[in-house]
């Protein structure tokens, strides 16, 4: 198989898992009401946009990708707390593979807790409910092999695809709503932000700091190997979670209490600033990254192999995560900042927060897959020569 014919499967299996997931995002489930905030509420903006737009109707996947979004992030709570987990964490791959089956389970286990909270909310006698929930529960175990069936042998990571076509087929009705409230011109103003916010995105998750590292020399037989100069790449913190996180924190006081106070908006950017710096400071952990140069003879020039290497690093990589993620609140404050001043409502942090996030996923899952395909094109191209 050549490497246009592999790359024309992997599009249309991509293709193929997105149509089927919209499909299952349309039929409805078993008839059940459930109580929800009003269309303007921020919350339910929240909402929509997390599981697009599943709750307000119901159909088989109610939930969207919500439940294998939630559960990765708990799993990691878990094994912070839970010695055991923590345990199978450090036993490398067959850890890493038991941890993988508890994920699985644990976002069925999610699916299944929230199949029964729509029941409960709706009312249902039990044999209807049991339908319904068995209906939601199997929607969700089917989104999660959905999306692994994306990531084996599609494009991309599977869960951020089918996030980014929900959000995708939420959005139109969403500015329809805020067309419906605002007018022609808060709709121009939204575009020219997300239009001039582009660039700030790409720049963070492009952004690089790059330590130089170089190996020492190795003498195999009579020639010397290593001296080879190259470095640590330190990467700037996304903060499409955080904004999130902070917007559904601020969500509830903005509706109730208004935007006019300018101290919300402060507080958004202080709540992303660090969010974003808390979420990247945990995710790296500089004493590996020192120890594993230390095992392959690798150093930083001018500092000492072993704990003088980690705290170097870790004193770069904080100043890196600081400015990133002081870049992130700037880049979440601006279309929250320019509703605002147009006095549109509890409208800013949410809508602010839907261009942000669809911007940093546009560009995340548009490089993932550049490089990718890049990927497949160079093992293609060398393949025969491996052989």
């Amino acid at each position: 198989m050549n490497d246009r014919t592999s790359l024309r499967r992997r599009i249309l299996v991509t293709l193929g898992v997105i149509a089927l997931f919209r499909l299952g995002q349309s039929l409805p489930a078993p008839h059940v009401t459930v109580r929800l905030p009003e269309a303007d509420h921020p919350v339910r903006w929240i909402l929509d946009l997390l599981t697009g737009g599943g709750l307000a109707t119901l159909p088989v996947f109610a939930f969207g990708v919500l439940p294998c979004l939630a559960a990765p992030r708990l799993l990691r709570g878990l094994i912070v707390l839970i010695p055991r987990l923590a345990a199978l964490r450090a036993e490398g791959e067959a850890g890493a593979r038991v941890l993988k089956r508890y994920q699985r389970r644990l976002t069925v286990a999610l699916g299944l807790l929230g199949a029964v909270g729509v029941v409960v909310s709706g009312g249902q006698d039990v044999l209807d409910g049991a339908v319904t929930v068995a209906c939601l529960t199997g929607g969700a175990a089917l989104v999660l092999r959905l999306t692994e069936v994306i990531t084996d042998r599609g494009f991309g990571d599977g869960v951020r695809i089918l996030l980014l076509a929900q959000i995708l087929a939420v959005l139109p009705a969403g500015f329809l709503r805020l067309y419906e409230k605002a007018g022609w011109t808060t709709i121009a103003v939204t575009t020219v932000v997300t239009l001039s916010i582009t660039m700030l995105t790409i720049v963070l998750a492009q952004g690089q700091r790059r330590v130089p590292v170089q190996y020492a020399k190795r003498m195999i037989g009579r020639r010397a190997f290593g001296a080879t100069p190259t470095y640590v790449p330190l990467r700037f913190p996304q903060a499409n979670s955080p904004a999130v996180v902070a917007a559904v924190l601020l969500s509830v006081p903005v509706y109730h209490f208004g935007v006019e106070d300018p101290g919300w908006i402060a507080v958004y950017f202080v709540l992303v600033c660090l969010f974003a710096f808390m979420r990247a400071a945990t995710a790296q952990d500089m004493d590996k990254v020192a120890g594993e140069l230390a095992r392959v003879a690798g150093f930083v020039p001018g500092i000492r192999p072993g704990n003088p290497t980690a705290e170097y690093l870790d004193y770069v990589n904080r100043r890196i995560l600081a400015f990133g993620a002081l870049c992130s609140g700037v880049v979440a404050l601006i279309p929250a900042a320019g509703l605002a001043l147009l006095d549109v409502g509890p409208m800013p942090l949410v809508a602010g927060v839907t261009s942000q996030v669809v911007l940093v996923f546009l560009v995340s899952v548009s490089l993932d897959t550049t490089r990718q395909i890049e990927s497949l094109r160079r093992q293609r191209r060398y393949e025969p020569f491996l052989r």
